[in-house]
């Protein structure tokens, strides 16, 4: 007995299995050991035959139980495991247990079929490529013959037969006939032709007499009620009243020709005779006059002889007759040979025998073919069945980097990086829903190969760089498990930190973002004021009336509320507003040292950043790749913690070749020097440039003039006399120039 040996993978426990020994105990260990206990079909990077034979109830699911079955079959068949420890698709027949004796025998039927030059060893290609051309010789074990590998002269019977039963397939999904359905045939064949026989009694107008019963088949409904009516006015006369419409039912139906006509059809088809019979000349002229007056010329007279009246007892007999012939014919449509009567008689027994011989022969084959099955599921499971429970008991694939998990589709370039796990995603919705539920920045992409076929979408999750420079509508390239190219573009993007740097960040990105809006907010709405405000002052202006002549100089005097000297009023407010805050700023920061600066700033981004940094340093913790699988159908039972090791392998940005050099150069600005020597200077002229900067200089230092006087006389740095001239109040003397001021004095 092997023993069994545990690993830490990420955090999570599991038990290794690097040989199918190992694994024939590591499948009696209980179910909440293993990592997962139940997977889709989908998804899985293997073949996906052996994911059909495991699946034993056929529910697109693979569960404890199956996997289980699976390995003690495999074990009870190989007892020498190397091959399924190498995970080989080559069969060495010396492998096979004695239970696997009928396995052994099928192999050998298939070399010797394929002629092999190697006899000891069977390959998967050389199962399937045997199973095939039994397939397409008609050779398939159920007893399900298609009419193309019949002999000729049985094909049109084969395919009659076809015709008039349910189509069975056999295992190639061919269409064709087998020995229940040629029993059946003959059952149906004699039956109908017994009930052929009767015929004669059954039709007794002759060979009207389908056309006949028809036509008594449709009055019946209306000649059954008459004679009702006659019973019951025989019964109780009285009724006859009953029977006729009653005077307000005919008033309110006056001008309605659809009420006229119901209320027509309610009555009956002749006034009810106690005695039981019809008299044909009192018949009522209602919706159904034309159809009995055409029966009576055509059917009642000819068979009864009597062209004035139609008992009770002679409709009845009428009727009975009419309903055998009925029975008759709806016997015979039902039978599902009916389209064959004509040619039933000439349809001979050695023919059906012929068919019956072709199946027998094929059902002879079962064995074999059920044999050649059983040989495939052995190579798949040897080939297959040790990975797929490394990745199902355990799951070591997912953290080492030289391996590929089987739930891997394959890798994503975009935006520079490598993103080495993706997992198939059959419900987007679902699976977001799932894992916005962790702290896992997740990528959904849409993949659409190159050749056609059809797209698929896959869950990518991002462990390094900044998740801000991922957006819906960006594109990559995506590289499946086979190397195969296709064009890539993200559907949805789960945000989350992927870095500390970018956890601490996020909230000066955040703040950034909240300016960047208002201030594009209110330069929005800037503009339109100001483009209302010209338009306004421009409308006021076009259709302000011409001023009376001696009115001239009072209008002149007014001040004008709006237009462009509005506007400019505005500007100078504005303006003066932001010269005040930034006099304000500047006398806090003026009494404020460097090291204080540095020690406030310092202080900011620490009250800022720690507590996101911290929330971070969590989120990153706690990053599991179980809710990427779970959300693709899996059932896991242990977290798969994203360790920074892993998140390092899972998104990478590979280095440079170890022999390439960097150039530092810029060469686009080499470029645009070279371009810039050929083509002729526009644009504005230095001394206009350096009046411009003057002119700002000056606008800039006379909005703040009052602030920074203000400031330099408190420090000394203009004397008594200008402070009084140059601002518009006596400001405090400054300690420093009192003491000079009294010197003199004392000299003498």
């Amino acid at each position: 007995m092997a023993s069994l040996i545990y690993r830490r993978y990420g955090g999570s426990l599991q038990v290794d299995i690097p040989s199918f020994d190992v694994l024939v105990e590591a499948i009696r260990i209980p179910e909440t050991q293993w990592i997962a206990t139940a997977c889709p079909l989908e998804g899985l990077s293997c073949d996906p035959r052996l994911l059909t034979l495991m699946d034993a109830d056929g529910n697109g699911r693979i569960r404890v139980a199956e996997v289980r079955a699976a390995v003690d079959w495999a074990a009870r068949q190989l007892k020498d495991r190397r091959g399924a420890d190498a995970a080989s698709d080559v069969l060495a027949l010396d492998a096979l247990s004695e239970e696997a004796r009928p396995l052994r025998g099928a192999a050998e039927m298939i070399l010797r079929t394929l002629k092999a030059t190697d006899a000891g060893r069977i390959s998967l290609a050389q199962v399937r490529e045997s199973e095939k051309a039994l397939r397409e010789s008609g050779q398939n074990g159920d007893g399900i013959i298609a009419p193309a590998h019949l002999p000729e002269h049985l094909r049109p019977l084969a395919q009659a037969l076809m015709a008039s039963f349910p189509a069975l397939t056999n295992r190639a999904g061919q269409a064709g006939v087998d020995a229940t359905l040629v029993k059946r045939f003959r059952e149906e064949r004699a039956a109908l032709l017994a009930h052929r026989e009767k015929q004669g009694s059954a039709f007794v107008w002759g060979d009207v007499s389908l056309e006949t019963a028809k036509r008594v088949r449709d009055v019946a409904p209306l000649l059954d009620a008459y004679f009702v009516q006659c019973r019951l006015v025989a019964a109780q006369p009285e009724a006859a009243a009953s029977l006729r419409l009653r005077a307000e039912r005919v008033e309110g139906a006056l001008g309605d020709v659809a009420a006229l006509g119901k209320a027509a059809g309610d009555l009956p088809v002749a006034p009810p005779d106690a005695s039981g019979v019809l008299e044909w000349s009192r018949l009522l002229r209602g919706p159904a006059y034309e159809a009995l007056e055409a029966f009576r010329t055509d059917v009642a007279t000819p068979m009864t002889g009597d062209s004035q009246r139609l008992s009770d007892s002679a409709w009845r007999a009428l009727a009975a007759k009419a309903d055998g012939v009925l029975a008759w014919q709806a016997q015979l449509e039902a039978s599902p040979v009916r389209k064959l009567m004509d040619t039933l008689p000439s349809v001979s027994d050695a023919d059906l025998d012929a068919l019956d011989a072709a199946s027998a022969a094929d059902l002879a084959l079962k064995p074999t073919l059920d044999a050649i099955n059983e040989l495939e599921r052995l190579v798949l499971y040897q080939r297959w069945l040790l990975l797929f429970t490394n990745n199902f008991i355990s799951m070591p694939s997912l953290y080492m980097p030289k391996r590929s998990a089987l739930v891997e589709r394959g890798t994503l370039i975009l935006g520079g990086r490598k993103y080495t796990l993706s997992v198939l995603v059959t419900n987007r919705a679902a699976h977001s829903a799932l894992t916005s539920l962790g702290t896992t920045c997740i990528l959904y992409v849409q993949v659409a190969p190159k050749d056609g076929t059809p797209g698929y979408e896959v869950a990518v999750p991002v462990t390094s760089g900044r998740s801000t420079e991922l957006a819906v509508g960006k594109r990559g390239v995506f590289y499946d498990v086979a190397g195969v190219e296709s064009d890539a573009i993200v559907t949805q993007v789960v945000r989350q930190p992927v870095s500390l740097w970018e956890a601490m960040t996020m909230p000066f990105t955040r703040i950034g973002a909240f300016i960047t809006k208002k201030v594009e907010g209110l330069a929005s709405a800037g503009e339109k004021t100001f483009d209302t405000t010209l338009e306004q002052g421009y409308t006021n202006a076009t259709n302000a009336p011409a001023p009376a002549a001696g009115a001239a100089p009072a209008a002149a005097a007014a001040p004008a509320g709006g237009g462009l000297a509005g506007i400019v009023a505005a500007g100078g407010l504005a303006a003066a507003a932001l010269g005040s805050s930034f006099a304000f700023i500047m006398t806090q920061v003026k009494s404020l040292t460097l090291v204080d600066l540095i020690s406030a700033a310092t202080l900011i981004a620490i009250v800022v950043m720690a507590p996101a940094g911290l929330l971070g340093w969590l989120k990153l913790r706690r990053r599991n790749l179980a809710l990427l699988l779970e959300g693709s159908g899996w059932a896991l039972n242990d977290r798969l913690m994203l360790t920074p090791e892993l998140s390092s392998l899972v998104t990478r940005r590979p280095k440079l070749p170890a022999n390439a050099r960097v150039d530092r150069m810029d060469m686009v600005r080499s470029a645009l020097a070279r371009q810039q020597q050929d083509d002729e200077a526009e644009g504005t002229s230095g001394w206009t440039k350096l009046a411009i900067t003057l002119a700002v200089i000056f606008v800039l230092l006379w909005q703040v003039r009052i602030p920074l006087l203000t400031w330099f006389c408190h420090a000394g740095w203009l004397s008594q006399d200008t402070c009084l001239a140059v601002l518009p109040s006596q400001p405090e003397p400054a300690p420093a120039a009192v003491a000079p001021a009294a010197a003199p004095a004392k000299a003498p």
